[in-house]
């Protein structure tokens, strides 16, 4: 295990909630041994924010990444500031290629609008695209950790009809693949339990009769699956299967598409409780369960649970350690 880790944070939109829940997480969490942060965030941050994370952090700004890198950090209480003129997808650009070099081993990220990407010059569908362009990764699943339940989306950010045409057994294989192994890193009562795949369809299909997605992609990759020891199970009814009585049988959901699996998971969770992790990438990034709640922007009222819980996950993995709730 590395002595010490580098754990990059944006804050996102500028106009957004994500410098008050930061500053408040990082306030909660306080500095962590083994761990170096690094905030991105811009000059028009309110200094009720950064009066906050001095109280517990030595806070050295700089105004770029190689300034950052040659920063003098070997004190974990020593907070790196990188006070950006940069608009924020920019800085999700530059961490992505800092996880693809190495010089950082964790991205933690606040909520970016996909407006403010355009803005940017950018065409990516949010922090994913922007991931999966820099990275280079075929397949980035967005994963979602909850206290009920965990879910993992076969497809993102994309039409019913888009997600439907994508679901292939490749990609279906490879989403099985990637969740069974990062199971390691949820609680052992968890961890111990199958993969609950749902059908894409009403009823999973009705064994044919509905749609043929779940016979002709669905049930040969479950077969690939338990051949390869994966423990899995499916596919399941998607209007039965994420009722409470079931959530203690599985590990991980597997849902088709986003809306499938993140209006069960949200009206559970809330907005706050859950955390986003990205299946796929050669580093580790976490982010917030929520959008950037401009309407309450400079109003103090932000709730920073999800993002204290983001960043504990990100250490959790990097150290090794399982997901405590």
């Amino acid at each position: 295990m590395k002595n010490v880790f580098r754990v990059a944070i944006t804050c996102g939109d500028v106009d957004g909630i994500g410098a008050e829940v930061t500053a408040k997480a990082l306030s909660k969490l306080r500095p962590q041994k083994g761990i170096q942060f690094y905030l991105w965030r811009s000059s028009h941050i309110s200094k009720r924010y950064l009066n906050l994370i001095d109280k517990y952090f030595y806070r050295t700004t700089v105004k770029t990444w190689p300034q950052a890198l040659r920063a003098d950090c070997d004190f974990h209480k020593t907070l790196i500031d990188i006070e950006s003129v940069l608009p924020p997808p920019k800085w999700v650009e530059q961490m992505a290629k800092a996880g693809v070099s190495k010089s950082i081993d964790a991205l933690v990220t606040a909520p970016l609008s996909k407006t403010g990407v355009i803005q940017a010059g950018m065409k990516d569908s949010g922090h994913t695209g922007i991931l999966k362009r820099v990275t280079k990764t075929p397949e980035i699943f967005m994963t979602f950790l909850g206290k009920e339940f965990n879910v993992v989306l076969l497809t993102g950010h994309t039409s019913i009809k888009k997600a439907y045409d994508q679901i292939t057994e490749d990609r279906l294989m490879t989403c099985i693949s990637l969740t069974d192994k990062f199971r390691p890193i949820l609680p052992l009562k968890k961890r111990t339990k199958p993969i609950a795949l749902v059908g894409c369809n009403p009823h999973a299909g009705e064994e044919g009769v509905i749609d043929k997605k779940e016979n002709e992609i669905y049930l040969p990759a479950l077969k690939l699956a338990t051949k390869k020891k994966i423990s899995i199970h499916g596919p399941l009814v998607p209007d039965v299967c994420f009722q409470n009585q079931y959530w203690p049988k599985s590990s991980f959901y597997i849902a088709s598409y986003h809306d499938q699996g993140l209006i069960p998971f949200k009206m559970v969770h809330g907005a706050n409780s859950g955390i986003q992790v990205s299946l796929g990438l050669p580093f580790v990034r976490t982010s917030v369960d929520h959008g950037t709640a401009k309407d309450i922007f400079g109003k103090h009222r932000a709730n920073e649970t999800s993002m204290k819980k983001a960043l504990e996950i990100a250490i959790g993995i990097l150290k090794n350690k399982p997901v405590k709730w």
